[in-house]
C-alpha cells in the first residue's frame, strides 16, 4: 500500500492526501513527523528524503519528495482525469502547479510562519506587512486567471487546482486584508464542500 509520511497540517501533505481521496487510492498515513512531531531531521528520514521536509511518499519501496512531483506520479500511473493527456493542456496544468511552488507558496511563508508559528512577543509586524503586499500581488495574478477560465487551467478542475487550494485557504483564514477577489471566491467556493478538501484542507491553521 501506499505509504504518506508527514504532518497534514502542512500545505505539501496536503496535496497529497487531497488527491489520493479524490482519486480513490488507498493509502496509509503517519501523521507524526514534521513541525512539532519532529522525526523529519532523523537519520531515517534523511535517507529517505536528504532536505528532511514533508511529504515523503514511498510506493512499493520507490522513495519520492517534492509534492507536485508525486501528485504527478500518482496522476500518471493511475490514468487519473484530472491530468490531461493533451500535451498543451498538459504543460498548462504543470505551469500553474510549478508557479505555487517558485511563487505563490514562498509569498505566503512569511505571513503564515508570522501569523501562526512565531509568539506574538516575537513577531516583526513590517515583515508580516511587507509579505501580505506580495502575497496579495500573486493572487491577484490567480485572480486574473479565474476571470478567464472556470478553473486554474481551463474549464475543468484539474491537478493544477488542488496545489494551489490549500494557500487560498489559509489567505482567507487569516486576519489579513485582502485583494477583492470575486473569481478566486467563486472558485473556491467549488470544491470547499468536497470531503477530501473538508478532511484535509479546512482544519485548524497550525
Amino acid at each position: 500500500m501506499l505509504k504518506i509520511l508527514g504532518r497534514a497540517t502542512s500545505t505539501n501533505v496536503q496535496k497529497v492526501l487531497w488527491f489520493c481521496d479524490a482519486q480513490g487510492i488507498e493509502y496509509d498515513h503517519d501523521n507524526d513527523i514534521g513541525g512539532a512531531f519532529g522525526r523529519n531531521n532523523s537519520a531515517e528520514y534523511l535517507a529517505m528524503n536528504p532536505n528532511g521536509r514533508v511529504p515523503v511518499v514511498i510506493d512499493d519501496g520507490f522513495v519520492m519528495w517534492e509534492s507536485c512531483s508525486i501528485i504527478r506520479y500518482l496522476a500518471r500511473k493511475s490514468k487519473s482525469d484530472l491530468y490531461p493527456s493533451d500535451f498543451a493542456e498538459r504543460q498548462t496544468v504543470e505551469r500553474w502547479m510549478d508557479w505555487e511552488l517558485s511563487l505563490l507558496a514562498p509569498r505566503h511563508v512569511p505571513v503564515f510562519v508570522g501569523m501562526v508559528r512565531t509568539k506574538p512577543e516575537d513577531r516583526n509586524p513590517d515583515a508580516i506587512a511587507n509579505g501580505v503586499t506580495q502575497w496579495n500581488v500573486a493572487m491577484q495574478v490567480l485572480e486574473d486567471q479565474l476571470s478567464e477560465t472556470a478553473y486554474v487551467a481551463g474549464a475543468s478542475f484539474t491537478l493544477a487546482d488542488i496545489p494551489i487550494a490549500p494557500i487560498v485557504h489559509r489567505w482567507y483564514n487569516l486576519d489579513i486584508d485582502r485583494i477583492d477577489a470575486p473569481n478566486i471566491k467563486r472558485w473556491y467556493d467549488s470544491f470547499a464542500g468536497d470531503a477530501g478538501f473538508q478532511k484535509w484542507v479546512n482544519i485548524e491553521l497550525a
